[in-house]
């Protein structure tokens, strides 16, 4: 069941968990954050998109969120429309996670062409099977109802499949489509990436005027773009990204070196940069930014906090800082690619397994002190 509301951006609610309390607490005005986190409360879409066993059972009665907190965040990428391509697909599937410390947070890339047994849905009339781990989510979205019903379907087979492999339960999910990235990049005027490898666009072009122009990406055909236009490429340096730049270098897989790894590391890069930026205090001393923030998504997500208060997330997660947010790789960051029937497909390592049991088991501090060959770059 999906209920309607409006604003609320994911990436706000980031800004409300990870840094908002550091800032306010210290400059007196809890009170106005207070309602900040009130008026947003009533304002995003939300939806039950956790069912059955990949939901973990209510943890707050109070102010304080017991044990480990696991929140599943899915990017979804809508084809346009006239396209020769169509659905919804998971190009983005993150496991945030903190420990029951509450002073750490991890965000661990789950590898869209991971090959998963995909359980039985049958609200989809979808059978099972192995397929990749990024069709869970598109074939739990062919049912019958609105958008933000198939999404949620969407979502709950997606994290079925995930706790079937991996054992965890999540306190809470989101789903955001890319342009509730660009718009919540957009109200921060812009954030902070550094390019560390010339890389071609695959979504995004330019003029001859130096004009950057919107194109769309054919797994068949590669970038689609006007006649004229060529595509953008992002060169090797640090700088201030706009919104539409800092999206499409997330996106890129296909021009990197490392492929997916590589698109999961930027993708990682850009959530880190986004909460710096959204914890400055230019932004959380400013009520009139912080509403601004919190408008700027508007219908981009769908979240669902496990029956938790926002606020009692706000309170658990207090020490958890920007600079706290640890980026995981999977495999190492390492290819290890399988055919199977002429299909290629991503396999994780022994390691790898370990790795998620240990954030299943809340060990995970321990795993990356004794294999810190995980831990992506932050920059």
């Amino acid at each position: 069941m999906v209920t309607k509301r409006r604003g609320d951006p994911l990436w706000a609610r980031l800004l409300l968990i990870f840094g908002a309390v550091l800032v306010v607490l210290s400059g007196g005005t809890l009170v106005a954050a207070h309602t900040v986190i009130n008026r947003a409360s009533t304002a995003f879409t939300q939806g039950s998109l956790l069912e059955g066993d990949a939901a973990a059972q209510d943890g707050a009665s109070g102010n304080n969120i017991d044990g480990a907190v696991n929140l599943l965040l899915v990017g979804i990428d809508a084809r346009p429309p006239g396209s020769s391509e169509t659905g919804v697909l998971s190009d983005t599937i993150i496991i945030l996670h903190i420990p029951e410390t509450h002073d750490q947070a991890y965000l661990i890339s789950i590898p869209r062409d991971w090959l998963v047994e995909v359980p039985a849905y049958e609200k989809a009339g979808f059978p099972g099977g192995s397929y990749k781990i990024n069709s869970a989510f598109s074939y739990g979205y062919n049912v019958q109802g609105s958008e933000l019903e198939k999404r949620a379907s969407g979502m709950t087979l997606l994290s079925t499949t995930l706790n079937k492999v991996t054992g965890i339960r999540f306190n809470g999910a989101a789903i955001i489509d890319f342009s509730g990235f660009a718009s919540v990049i957009h109200a921060l005027g812009g954030v902070d990436m550094c390019v560390d490898e010339t890389a071609e666009s695959a979504h995004l072009g330019v003029d001859a005027d130096g004009k950057l122009v919107q194109g769309w990406h054919s797994e068949a055909a590669g970038i689609q773009l006007p006649p004229g236009v060529t595509p953008f490429v992002h060169e090797k340096g640090c700088r201030k990204m706009s919104a539409t730049e800092a999206l499409d270098y997330a996106r890129i897989r296909k021009s990197l070196s490392d492929g997916d790894y590589g698109r999961q590391r930027h993708q990682q890069q850009l959530i880190k940069a986004i909460v710096k930026q959204a914890t400055t205090r230019g932004v959380l001393t400013d009520l009139g930014k912080l509403n601004n923030l919190v408008k700027a998504a508007g219908d981009a997500f769908v979240l669902d906090t496990g029956g938790i208060p926002p606020a009692d997330f706000l309170f658990t997660l207090k020490g958890v800082a920007a600079n706290d947010l640890t980026l995981i790789k999977t495999n190492a960051g390492n290819v290890n690619t399988v055919i199977v029937d002429g299909i290629a497909y991503e396999d994780l390592d022994d390691k790898s397994l370990a790795m998620l049991d240990a954030a299943e088991a809340g060990t995970l501090g321990t795993f990356l002190i004794e294999n810190p060959q995980f831990i992506a770059r932050s920059s």
